[in-house]
């Protein structure tokens, strides 16, 4: 699908979508779990991945209704050995989580993806996995799915890098909580993205699990059961999602864009509320209440590192190509390893719609003084922040943009262009 955005102006009120990362972790620990309801999950094509999962290992997942509530029976830490293939589809995070999930049972999984999740690094989960007594291979030998992996670790030690994927060392630790003698996990390199393992510990904690921060990396004792108080989990707004809201509203909601579910939390996302305060955006947060309010603003460019919050790159990007002055987006080699190199995306496409911007190996610099955003044909890469992002690039420019393969956003906000046009946004899909 593809879907045209003219220049438009945005008002009114959207909800939050439910955290995609919050959404895969509460799912897989009410898999490790005897039972348990998840409230609000975010119901997409990646977190339906992780239902098959916890399906596949023996548990089950029945969806109300409307989707607002998950009743998960679980396999209680001791996961059955697949029928099947689990088909991960393009969801990165579920692909490592329940990779870790296969090193408990005795026999053998086999897990894969489509194009872009087979080109994605796993080898040194892999590793972490034979280090633990594990069976753990890719078949073409690249460390990359598919991959075969089982034999039944009890736990121990191992040593992985920080700076590839923060999810090897979440997956480790929700295994590790059900091992006999738990995982220390000792990083050998810094770790990027650290506020997703905060997520992670936050989310454990919910269930009853106690794993922490340790001068060397993580740990998680063994022996230990997934029971959420009352049975239950709620799960909080997206700041990765919110970040699209956000960018609308600084920069076409002339009347003001108030944006509800956005309670603190763990995320590192939400760091765009700072992003944004710094470029000057009329913003203000009713933490308490979870409201958001920000309306069209003069932006000015900023420096932000984003060796914490990957995510927010293609957002941020598109909001230095809209702002005065010059926006540099550091620490970011990272970002080049997600559903696409997101670095090299935003740069080709931001650079069609007429903004003038500088790649390098490692950051994304943008010339918003000498940019003049006009509509174009932009190529969304299949990857869910890059259309989001270039959306909201449309809004502000001159003509119609149209970004192709747009039915990807049903990863982390399947709504989204719906809600684009309830906000009064001129949308058209084709």
């Amino acid at each position: 699908m593809d879907v045209t955005i003219a220049t438009s102006t945005v008002s009114g009120v959207a909800q939050a979508p439910p955290s995609k990362s919050y959404t895969h972790r509460a799912i897989l620990a009410a898999g490790y779990a005897e039972s348990a309801q998840v409230h609000d999950p975010l119901v997409s094509a990646d977190t339906r991945a992780t239902m098959r999962a916890v399906e596949a290992y023996g548990g089950s997942v029945d969806r109300s209704a409307d989707e607002s509530t998950l009743d998960v029976e679980g396999f209680h830490g001791r996961p059955e050995t697949p029928d099947d293939v689990i088909d991960c589809a393009n969801s990165g995070t579920t692909t490592r989580l329940v990779t870790a999930t296969a090193a408990l049972q005795d026999g053998l999984t086999v897990l894969t993806g489509d194009d872009s999740l087979r080109s994605r690094p796993q080898g040194a989960l892999l590793d972490a996995i034979e280090q633990l007594g594990g069976r753990a291979e890719s078949t073409r030998g690249n460390g990359q799915a598919p991959l075969v992996v089982g034999g039944g670790i009890g736990g121990g030690s191992v040593a992985i890098p920080g700076d590839v994927s923060s999810q090897y060392i979440t997956a480790l630790l929700m295994a590790g909580a059900v091992t006999d003698e738990g995982i220390d996990v000792d990083l050998t390199t810094e770790l990027k993205s650290s506020p997703y393992v905060d997520i992670t510990l936050e989310v454990l904690g919910a269930f009853g699990v106690d794993a922490e921060q340790t001068d060397a990396g993580y740990s998680v004792a063994g022996g230990q059961t997934y029971d959420p108080a009352g049975g239950e989990y709620h799960v909080p707004g997206d700041f990765s999602s919110i970040s699209y809201l956000l960018a609308m509203g600084a920069l076409a909601a002339d009347d003001g864009l108030r944006i509800t579910s956005a309670f603190p939390s763990a995320q590192g996302d939400i760091a765009i509320v700072d992003v944004l305060e710094r470029m000057g955006a009329d913003l203000e947060w009713d933490r308490e209440a979870g409201e958001l309010t920000v309306r069209k603003s003069a932006l000015s460019g900023v420096e932000v590192g984003v060796e914490d919050t990957p995510d927010l790159l293609p957002t941020i990007a598109t909001l230095g190509a809209a702002a005065d002055g010059v926006t540099r987006i550091t620490d970011a080699e990272h970002v080049r390893y997600k559903e696409t190199d997101r670095v090299s995306a935003m740069a080709d496409a931001l650079t069609a719609m007429g903004a003038v911007v500088e790649e390098h190996e490692d950051s994304l610099v943008v010339y918003g003084e000498d940019s003049d955003l006009t509509g174009a044909t932009v190529d969304g890469r299949a990857d869910h922040r890059i259309i989001m992002s270039l959306a909201v690039a449309g809004l502000v420019a001159d003509g119609e943009t149209t970004v192709t393969g747009a039915e990807h956003v049903d990863v982390s906000f399947p709504g989204f262009f719906d809600v684009l046009a309830d906000l009064g946004a001129t949308v058209t899909r084709a």
